[in-house]
């Protein structure tokens, strides 16, 4: 596994990649991996040739009093596990060699950046297209591995590729789980012992939403009606959104007819956490 630390060695090394006539696979991620961030990482090296995968906490997808300061980083750690997953490069930029003195260039997928969380968190999106445009340049990936969890980010990144006409695809993972239910994420880290349990209220009032569906509900008010009442029986929960929405424009919807995108975001503590699933209508 090799380490780099600047752009012009990862161009390189994408460059004779390239010239050779293997494919790359990408994972984008901030450290503080987990399981999640490995479900990426393997179907990448199951898919490409080589894989690469990033590191960086990127400070312009966080807000004014957000984490960026305190997000959980443990980079000695996070190469290790990527060692063992015999991961063939890792990028580990600093961020002045992503963002120099003068740096004045952002990206944005307009009205899809400004719904669910992008309300809650405005200019977050704008980081998130501004800094995987930049590594895709950097890295040119052939595919690049992005989990279910972001389900809002995945939808604006496969708009931002499709309207800038960008090689490479979008693979999207399903959403991985600790065995209570939990979607892994980096910030559950933040979560105490209780916290930890008051945040099964986002895995089961999902779990009620499809079951809702499967017995007939189309009505989305009543379903989230029901999700709503589960997350307010853990006083340790706070509501930032409920909704249920079109799975391209992430619109709200009245009534399901096929699909849809059943996404809320919930503080638990300190920990602002997201969740999603799918709701489908069986023959």
């Amino acid at each position: 596994m090799k380490i780099l630390k600047t752009i012009q060695e990862m161009k390189e090394v994408s460059a004779e990649l390239k010239s050779s006539g293997l494919s790359i696979g990408f994972v984008p991620t901030m450290g503080s991996l987990h399981e999640g961030h490995l479900s990426l990482v393997r179907s990448s090296r199951n898919q490409a040739d080589r894989t690469v995968v990033s590191i960086f906490v990127n400070p312009t997808q966080f807000g004014p009093g957000e984490d960026f300061k305190r997000y959980p980083r443990d980079l000695k750690k996070d190469l290790e596990i990527l060692e063992k997953e015999e991961v063939d490069f890792v990028f580990v930029p600093e961020v002045e060699e992503m963002y120099p003195d003068g740096y004045k260039t952002y990206v944005e997928v307009h009205e899809l950046q400004d719904k669910l969380c992008g309300r809650s968190r405005p200019g977050h999106f704008r980081g998130v297209c501004t800094i995987v445009l930049k590594l895709s340049h950097i890295i040119k990936p052939d595919l690049s591995f992005f989990g279910q969890k972001d389900a809002q980010q995945a939808i604006i990144l496969k708009r931002m590729v499709k309207d800038l006409d960008m090689d490479g695809e979008i693979e999207v993972l399903p959403i991985v789980r600790n065995e209570e239910g939990i979607a892994l994420s980096s910030r559950n880290e933040y979560l105490s012992p209780e916290e930890r349990k008051a945040a099964l209220c986002l895995s089961k009032s999902l779990k009620k939403a499809r079951s809702m569906i499967e017995k007939g509900e189309r009505d989305t008010e009543k379903i989230i009606r029901g999700m709503k009442e589960i997350i307010a029986e853990e006083p340790l929960a706070r509501i930032d959104y409920v909704e249920i929405v079109g799975m391209e424009e992430l619109d709200p919807l009245p009534w399901i007819e096929e699909e849809a995108l059943i996404v809320l975001a919930v503080f638990v503590g300190k920990a602002r956490l997201i969740d999603n699933t799918i709701g489908r209508i069986k023959e």
